[in-house]
């Protein structure tokens, strides 16, 4: 964990009622001695993932990243459709996130990061995925090439695939062809997915019903926080709850929950959705799953009751905070992400401070 303590802002709260409110109270964390630290889990892919590790590492030092392993895409399906292996490349991102700020952890997410230019083969493909597959294929344990990843580059946390089998993922989507707009076609593929110009209807698995990581539902089932988000939401956030084993988990864990929306939709996957559609849509992909806290851009919510109403129908309360760079991109500050976690860890938990 770093030596910077996050700037604390004001969150603006807006709690749950009925009975719903009454049963997200119920679920309580684990407790935990006072000056111990929250064990937090956190699902995703992508960028969105690497915001919110970069965030969370800064208030905690036990961190357990779940990756998504559908990417199709880049370096990492090239691997992938070459060499019959997991994409290693939300994986690599992951673990760049949870660098440390010195030299050393810097240095090392630069290096893994990296991709190199050329006319042959090697173009494009980055260091960090290359390494992994090396490992992967040396140990044959995905589980501890990773481990040994992380301890190379002093990576403050760790990181896990959900599955240990490649996945597809697939979507229906209504207007898919422009030419057939009312018509709904099935999309094959994340990267298709995610540039798709049509309405994402649902998305789903194959195989439909992939073997989870015991390492990550051990992880779930262990924790006080689990973060879901944020992300692309039908190809990075959304999947996670599409591994029955790993949903068993987050139904059952006693650890709260966290939601955390997006600071706005993204191009062709959410083009048009409001904050409180991606709440609803993740409820339509898995109605038993109960959440605690939706955490949103106070910006980026242009009607709160609409949210609330949808966050209160998975049992959740709405928490809004400045997360945003102040650069006006819709990237997520890691600061300012940072104390908006520590906040509602605080607020939410019950459980004494623990730093």
């Amino acid at each position: 964990m770093t030596a910077r303590t996050p700037r604390l802002h004001r969150l603006r709260r807006v709690m749950p009622e009925g009975r719903a409110g009454r049963q997200a109270e119920a679920r309580g964390a684990k407790p935990r001695r006072r000056g111990t630290q929250p064990k937090v889990v956190a699902l995703g892919g992508g960028m969105g993932l690497s915001a919110s590790l970069a965030a969370l590492r800064r208030i905690t030092g036990d961190l357990t990243a779940v990756v998504t392993v559908a990417d199709d895409g880049g370096s990492s399906g090239r691997l992938r459709d070459e060499l019959g292996v997991l994409p290693p490349g939300d994986l690599r991102k992951a673990l760049a996130a949870l660098c440390g700020d010195d030299e050393w952890g810097q240095t090392w997410a630069r290096v893994i990061q990296h991709r190199f230019q050329s006319q042959g083969d090697l173009h494009e493909h980055a260091v960090g995925n290359l390494l992994i597959v090396a490992l992967w294929e040396q140990l044959g344990d995905h589980v501890q090439a990773l481990d040994l990843v992380g301890r190379l580059l002093g990576a403050h946390g760790r990181v896990l695939p959900m599955s240990a089998v490649p996945l597809e993922l697939q979507a229906r989507v209504l207007g898919h062809d422009p030419e057939r707009p009312e018509a709904v076609d099935i999309v094959r593929g994340q990267a298709t997915v995610a540039l798709t110009p049509g309405d994402v209807q649902s998305v789903h698995l194959v195989p439909n019903d992939p073997p989870a990581v015991p390492e990550a539902v051990e992880a779930v089932l262990d924790a006080d926080w689990v973060v879901l988000g944020p992300g692309s939401w039908f190809s990075s956030v959304i999947p996670h709850l599409l591994v029955p084993e790993l949903l068993d988990a987050l139904i059952r864990t006693r650890a709260r929950r966290v939601l955390s929306l997006n600071l706005a939709p993204q191009p062709g996957e959410t083009e048009g959705f409001s904050p409180q559609r991606h709440v609803e849509v993740l409820g339509r992909h898995a109605p038993k799953l109960a959440l605690d806290v939706v955490l949103a851009d106070e910006a980026a919510v242009p009607d709160r009751d609409l949210l609330t109403d949808a966050a209160k129908r998975l049992g959740a309360a709405v928490e809004l905070a400045p997360v945003a760079r102040p650069d006006g991109s819709p990237r997520h500050d890691p600061e300012l992400l940072a104390a908006a976690y520590d906040r509602i860890f605080r607020m939410h938990g019950r459980i004494g401070p623990w730093r």
